[in-house]
């Protein structure tokens, strides 16, 4: 990410959410006094928040801090620094893969954690999937030029292509930038990706990268103590 939250930084060709919609995203800023970051994530347990591990500033001097209740913009906000190591996935060779899990120091009780998927019946891999008939959408923060307000905005992709550990989709007229980075991909109203894509701020040029929550929901469900959905 860039060391300076930009006005830029927002979802190109998206519309605002409904008020009743997208209750649990999460702002995160760091800071170290001199410079900033922004991302999104996504609360999926009153005490635990889902988003990338790159978001994560880990030198000295950084604090991270999560903002709670940023939609709608009349709810009430809570902000809270995050105090726990972060959870990064790391695989058998100890690689560490872009996605996070970040502990709150108190649970949040007034807001309805994201579902994850069941992963029952995935989406099928392959080269090349055009849904045509799916909304997948990706949630995040744009700053508003000309009232300097923020929205929380989501931006719509039918043709998808999805590829191992990864959900790869190629914008048309609709684009994500930096600033959306560990945000929630949303199917079916569940929290299938975690937006990943660390490009250049431009938008519609690269196709757009986020973390299968599928590869991962084990690891997820084991750390944050969630039980196992009944299949039935």
């Amino acid at each position: 990410m860039n060391s300076h939250v930009s006005l830029y930084k927002r979802i190109i060709g998206g519309q605002n959410c409904n008020d009743t919609e997208r209750l649990y995203h999460v702002r995160l800023e760091g800071d170290n006094g001199t410079h900033t970051t922004l991302c999104g994530g996504s609360l999926i347990h009153p005490e635990w928040i889902l988003t990338a591990a790159h978001c994560w500033k880990s030198e000295p001097g950084w604090t991270t801090t999560a903002t709670l209740g940023v939609h709608p913009r009349t709810a009430t906000q809570q902000k809270q620094i995050i105090q726990h190591n972060p959870v990064i996935y790391v695989d058998q060779w100890h690689q560490q893969h872009d996605i996070m899990l970040l502990k709150l120091q108190r649970p949040v009780r007034n807001i309805r954690p994201a579902l994850l998927p069941t992963c029952n019946n995935r989406l099928t891999f392959g080269i090349t999937l055009h849904l045509q008939c799916v909304d997948m959408k990706v949630t995040g923060f744009f700053y508003s030029i000309k009232s300097g307000h923020e929205f929380l905005a989501e931006a719509q992709n039918k043709d998808a292509n999805f590829v191992s550990l990864f959900l790869q989709y190629f914008p048309t007229n609709k684009g994500k930038l930096s600033g959306d980075s560990g945000g929630g991909v949303v199917f079916n109203k569940k929290i299938v990706g975690v937006i990943s894509s660390r490009g250049k701020n431009y938008a519609f040029r690269n196709p757009v990268f986020s973390m299968d929550v599928c590869d991962y929901l084990e690891w997820i469900r084991n750390t944050t103590g969630l039980n196992k959905p009944r299949i039935s």
